[in-house]
């Protein structure tokens, strides 16, 4: 799959079978992802906010509606970051600030790259060529199995950096910054074998996690994942991963980068107001509303919205005994 900064769904849907229906799925629903934005309803009924975003209005004739922000005209990024805060951020201090993190896990600077100041005022980074080396009490291994998430992700900036988010400029796989960028960079250094490439590739993927509140940059950013595995896999060995590998990868992505309202940790826009009525001795009757209490004592654990799920790849389920147990979101907070 030839791809640029904007990933076609029309081509993922033509190459990849059935891959852009588990990109869309929801696993706390058992629905499809929602648009959860008013940006498309003037498309039709299809694109309301509360509309499910389904394969077929996004690929044929419609299939370039969904794009990066920075395709996006002026006005409905402005639009955007009034209403949503919808703000992206520069693949620089993404850099600078994933290197904050990897400075403490490996108790040294400029593991993976070396941040620069250019003349002009910018700042960009030049990548460490040599093979990454470990402090004596970790391996690469604990690297790629390490927990990530990112917050409020949009198009997942943070996760991988296949373009700058704010010029549109693509980033060569030599010269990404991303959290799953750097595993799969070790990964790439240490295993020359397809088998165990996969096994690890799937240990990096079920160790990242993101959450986002706009199903259009959900998508994006579930994409943007998918094509890095394809992009990984096929620059190590100069083919493309066969459909049920591309698949295995999509399903964990469709998991571990899911739609909530991150101050609630519920589905956006789930709670409500609960209308109780109350008939006297005489038929009359009154109805009183009620707020949904996590919202007006502003208590996450208290919101009568759809608490959202996700996936331990760890952890046993002890119904089937297979490695895999699914969460609410909110109960891992007290971890």
């Amino acid at each position: 799959m030839k791809t640029g900064v904007d990933i076609l769904e029309n081509e993922i849907s033509e190459q990849y079978p059935d891959i852009l229906d588990i990109l869309l799925r929801d696993h706390t629903t058992q629905k499809n992802i929602f648009w959860a934005t008013d940006n498309y309803k003037h498309l039709g009924e299809s694109y309301f906010y509360n509309s499910q975003i389904l394969p077929e209005i996004i690929t044929r004739e419609r299939g370039n509606i969904i794009m990066p922000r920075v395709h996006k005209d002026k006005i409905l990024q402005q639009s955007r970051s009034k209403e949503m805060a919808e703000v992206f951020t520069p693949s620089w201090l993404c850099n600078a600030q994933n290197n904050l993190v990897d400075k403490n896990w490996f108790g040294k600077e400029c593991v993976f790259n070396k941040e620069v100041s250019l003349k002009n005022g910018s700042k960009t980074w030049i990548p460490n060529n040599e093979k990454i080396t470990f402090p004596k009490d970790k391996t690469w291994q604990d690297y790629i199995r390490d927990t990530r998430l990112e917050i409020s992700c949009g198009e997942a900036p943070y996760i991988v950096s296949r373009y700058d988010t704010t010029t549109g400029e693509f980033i060569p796989i030599e010269n990404r910054i991303g959290i799953l960028d750097r595993k799969l960079r070790l990964i790439n250094e240490n295993v020359n074998s397809t088998f165990k490439w996969l096994k690890e590739a799937e240990t990096a993927f079920r160790s990242t996690y993101a959450f986002e509140w706009q199903g259009d940059s959900l998508l994006l950013a579930r994409e943007a994942m998918l094509i890095t595995f394809i992009e990984n896999y096929t620059e190590k060995f100069e083919k493309e991963p066969l459909l049920e590998f591309i698949k295995n990868i999509a399903h964990i992505i469709s998991w571990n980068v899911w739609q909530m309202d991150g101050l609630k940790g519920v589905v956006p826009n789930s709670c409500a107001d609960i209308i109780y009525s109350n008939t006297d001795l005489f038929g009359n009757s009154e109805k009183e509303f009620r707020k949904c209490k996590g919202c007006e004592y502003q208590n996450i654990l208290l919101h009568n919205g759809t608490y959202c799920n996700i996936m331990d790849w760890e952890e046993k389920d002890k119904k089937t005994n297979k490695r895999g147990k699914i969460k609410r979101f909110i109960d891992l907070l007290h971890k």
